[in-house]
């Protein structure tokens, strides 16, 4: 009888942990394309490591303050495009947390900025996309409400 009450909570558990492991930390894509064009889009990732953001060092201006979040900014400047990718301190993912879209400004001198922020996953700041661990959090959580429906 342990056993058949102790394997809903096992895999409960598994699913609350994938679900706090992808919210703790993120990696992102870290670089600039006025230093490296691959940097810019269409995005090639073959020359840009992937950077943990818990391994980034505390800003002196933002104490306490971890990166929790992956950043693109798309920058026009005197017709020129720029594009940067890092880890994000702040901000909120998309607005009202939809990806797709992205905080645009315009201003005087002909310039136009992009900012896009993303916490889906590890190198969310570029187009591709993996279901991967959510995946495995909705299978696990299937598995745990047959087991307790069929055996209550």
């Amino acid at each position: 009888m342990a056993n058949e009450t102790s394997f809903p909570i096992l895999l409960s558990a598994l699913f609350v942990f994938c679900c706090i492991q992808q919210g703790l930390s993120i990696k992102c894509w870290v670089c600039r394309s006025d230093s490296d064009p691959k940097c810019a889009d269409p995005f090639d990732n073959t020359t840009v490591p992937i950077t943990d953001c818990k391994q980034e060092p505390e800003l002196e201006h933002l104490p306490g303050v971890r990166p929790t979040m992956c950043r693109k900014i798309r920058q026009k400047v005197n017709g020129e495009w720029r594009y940067f990718r890092s880890c994000a301190y702040m901000g909120e993912p998309g607005i009202a947390g939809d990806e797709r879209f992205c905080l645009m400004r315009t201003g005087t001198y002909n310039i136009f900025m992009e900012y896009c922020t993303c916490n889906s996953k590890d190198g969310c700041n570029t187009a591709s996309y993996n279901h991967g661990s959510v995946f495995a959090s909705v299978v696990s959580l299937a598995i745990s409400l047959r087991y307790v429906l069929v055996y209550t």
